[in-house]
């Protein structure tokens, strides 16, 4: 299982450029925020969780480094959390 923080904007197309790059994978992925959880894949999903805040991204697979390069534009890095 790989975890890392994401940002996502309220942008339609940002949103669907994200779940486009998700739904390649065959990995099962997961967005928490707050107590909600939705499917990575799910449009309506995202749509329905808070977006103003990092969002937690679980990919339940621990060699995804593919994935991970493709969504580097949304993953916030340790070091930018607290910007």
């Amino acid at each position: 299982m790989t975890v890392v923080l994401i940002r996502l904007t309220m942008v339609t197309d940002d949103v669907k450029k994200f779940v486009a790059i998700v739904n390649q994978y065959p990995y099962d992925i997961d967005l928490r925020s707050g107590r909600y959880v939705v499917d990575a894949k799910s449009l309506l999903g995202i749509f329905s969780i808070d977006l103003s805040k990092p969002i937690t991204m679980t990919i339940y697979s621990d060699n995804c480094g593919d994935l991970l390069e493709e969504i580097e534009p949304y993953i916030i890095r340790e070091d930018s959390a607290e910007a």
